[in-house]
């Protein structure tokens, strides 16, 4: 059997075709436009003839072209089909940079679950897990941050920041007179939403809301979300947190909403996750990448029940 030659070519040759463009080959290659007609042209002078015509309407297959057109197409599902059934690339590694907030309050408390569905698949996460970290870039990171319009971008949720306490902290506020109910518990500032314009600092939420407080600019600032809440639920104080990464520990009343959740306020940034356009090549990828929108629903589908039942004290 004939071993196949310019395997690098003809499969530029296809995707160029597939696409319209050495533009649209190149982005789904990973390569730059000139390495796609390179690669055709290295085909072409090997072949004697043009496979490629240019026009207004973008690229065109030659006669020639055409004849093996089918054949090209054909082979190259086949290799596709191939490469998914044996899982060459990489094996079942999935490498993934995360915001320590995200990893440690939403994405790894969900893991086994995706890890029962499909037990041969091996994480890294921020270079821990159960594969050693690689070089080179990951399979997705995932942040908080101004929504993108990428296609290889989703969205996964907007947050929801609200008052937050502990149901011990919660029950002496529920005894304060309304106005006056900030004055005496301390307020624990939180960093991780400053960059969101839709999210208010304690001063603007007491204000908005008609509650009184004495220097609500004082109190122990946080940058991460993780420390805020392991303070709160030490009954240190009431903090303006998003409820998206703890739904679970308000539905298992380990966190409180002291007034309700009429009112929070959604953010304009959100949770995203960005894929390498190479990774989403390997099924486990996909795989995952569907995983974690089916999760995201679920958990605006907490969120939401959250949000519409609390009502207010």
């Amino acid at each position: 059997m004939a071993t196949p030659s310019h395997l690098r070519s003809f499969q530029a040759l296809e995707a160029a075709i597939r696409a319209g463009s050495l533009k649209g080959a190149a982005a789904e290659l990973s390569i730059t436009p000139a390495a796609v007609g390179q690669r055709i042209k290295t085909l072409e002078d090997y072949l004697g003839v043009d496979l490629l015509l240019r026009g207004r309407s973008g690229l065109a297959p030659t006669a020639p072209c055409r004849a093996a057109l089918e054949n090209l197409h054909r082979g190259f599902r086949e290799l596709e089909a191939a490469a998914e059934a044996l899982e060459l690339q990489r094996g079942h590694e999935i490498h993934v940079a995360a915001l320590s907030d995200f990893a440690e309050l939403w994405l790894k408390p969900r893991l086994p679950r995706y890890q029962a569905q499909h037990p041969n698949t091996l994480f890294c996460i921020n270079g821990e897990g159960d594969v050693p970290l690689r070089l080179g870039p990951g399979d997705c990171e995932m942040a908080f941050g101004p929504v993108v319009d990428d296609p290889c971008s989703d969205v996964l949720f907007h947050d929801f920041v609200v008052p937050v306490s502990s149901p011990e902290n919660t029950r002496r506020v529920s005894r304060s007179r309304k106005r006056h109910v900030l004055e005496g518990f301390p307020l624990l500032h939180l960093d991780f939403y400053r960059n969101d314009p839709a999210v208010p600092s304690w001063a603007g939420w007491a204000s908005r809301h008609g509650r009184r407080r004495t220097a609500p600019e004082r109190g122990i600032r946080f940058q991460r979300i993780a420390p805020v809440l392991e303070a709160v639920l030490a009954d240190a104080g009431f903090a303006l947190c998003g409820l998206v990464l703890v739904t679970d520990l308000v539905e298992q009343g380990r966190l409180s909403l002291p007034f309700g959740a009429n009112v929070g306020v959604w953010t304009e940034q959100a949770f995203q996750v960005r894929f390498r356009s190479t990774a989403l090549l390997r099924p486990q990828v996909r795989r995952f990448r569907a995983w974690l929108a089916d999760e995201a629903a679920t958990t605006r589908a907490q969120l939401a029940a959250l949000t519409t039942t609390s009502g207010s004290i």
